[in-house]
C-alpha cells in the first residue's frame, strides 16, 4: 500500500501488524519487509544504525513491496524528525512524549507550514510521499510514544492533541514507570495491565489509533483483540538469537 493508503489504515483505528528492525542489514530487511506485515518500523532510537542504515533499512522496505516504512525517531527534534522524513519515511513515532504540548510540538516537525514547522527538502519522499505539502502533510503519521510516568499521568490531554494520529506503548520503560524493578518485573503485572487500559481507552475516546509493542504473534493478538488497533511483533535481533538458540539445542538433542 501506499502513504496515504497506510495513513488511513491507521487513522480510520483498522487492525494493522508490523515488524520491527534494530540491524543494520538491508538485505535482511528487504526479505522480512517481503512477509506481508503492513509496516516495518526502523529503530533510530535503541537500533544499531545511523542515518544512512535507516535510508538503506527505507530502500529496503520498499523494495520488499508490501510493507510501509516508519522510523522511530531518536528524539523529539525537528531536525531528527524532518531527516528520516526526508529520506522517505510513511511515518514517525516519537520516544518519551511526557505531555500535550510535546505531542503538539512532534505534530508541528510532521507538518509543512503553515501547518507546522517541518523544512522543505524531499531528496527522497518526493518520489513517494507527496511531493506537495498538503499531500506530505496527509499522507505522514505521527505517532506518540507513551511510556513514562508522566505521559500516562497526561495521556488523556496526549491523545485529544490535534494532528496526533495515535499513540504507540513502550512496554519496557511502562513496566518501569508503574513500578517494575526490571522491564519484566512480573510484580508490576497488574499495574501494567490497568495502564493498558487506560491508554487503550483514552485513544478510543479521542478517536486515534492505539498502538504497542510485543514480544511474539501471540501476544500482538492479545493485545488487538484488547482494543488496540496497531502491534508490532518483537524484532529482528531477537528473532535471530531465538532461531539459533532453538537449532542449536536441536543439534545437541536438547529438550526445549
Amino acid at each position: 500500500m501506499n502513504a496515504l493508503e497506510f495513513a488511513r489504515l491507521v487513522r480510520d483505528r483498522q487492525q494493522a501488524i508490523g515488524y520491527w528492525v534494530v540491524l543494520d542489514d538491508p538485505i535482511a530487511t528487504e526479505r522480512l519487509a517481503r512477509l506481508g506485515y503492513d509496516y516495518v518500523v526502523v529503530d533510530a532510537q535503541h537500533g544499531t544504525l545511523g542515518y544512512t542504515g535507516i535510508r538503506n533499512a527505507m530502500l529496503a522496505i520498499d523494495a520488499g513491496g508490501t510493507s510501509a516504512a516508519v522510523v522511530r525517531v531518536e528524539q523529539n527534534d525537528p531536525f531528527a524528525i524532518g531527516r528520516v522524513l526526508d529520506a522517505g519515511a510513511t511515518g514517525i513515532i516519537v520516544p518519551l512524549v511526557d505531555t500535550a504540548e510535546d505531542a503538539a510540538a512532534a505534530v508541528r516537525a510532521t507538518r509543512y507550514p503553515p501547518a507546522g514547522r517541518r523544512s522543505y527538502g524531499p531528496m527522497r519522499s518526493e518520489l513517494r510521499v507527496g511531493p506537495a505539502p498538503a499531500e506530505a502533510n496527509e499522507s505522514v503519521l505521527v505517532l506518540a510514544m507513551i511510556e513514562t510516568p508522566e505521559g500516562l499521568a497526561n495521556v488523556t490531554e496526549i491523545c485529544a492533541t490535534p494532528g496526533l494520529d495515535g499513540i504507540y506503548v513502550g512496554p519496557a520503560d511502562l513496566r518501569l514507570a508503574v513500578g517494575g524493578a526490571t522491564a519484566s518485573d512480573p510484580a508490576a503485572d497488574d499495574a501494567f495491565e490497568a495502564a493498558l487500559v487506560k491508554i487503550a481507552e483514552a485513544a478510543a475516546n479521542a478517536g486515534i489509533a492505539a498502538g504497542i509493542h510485543t514480544p511474539s504473534g501471540e501476544v500482538a493478538a492479545h493485545r488487538l483483540a484488547q482494543g488496540y488497533t496497531y502491534a508490532t511483533v518483537s524484532c529482528d535481533l531477537v528473532h535471530l538469537e531465538q532461531a539459533a538458540k532453538a537449532h542449536l539445542s536441536a543439534a545437541r538433542g536438547e529438550q526445549a
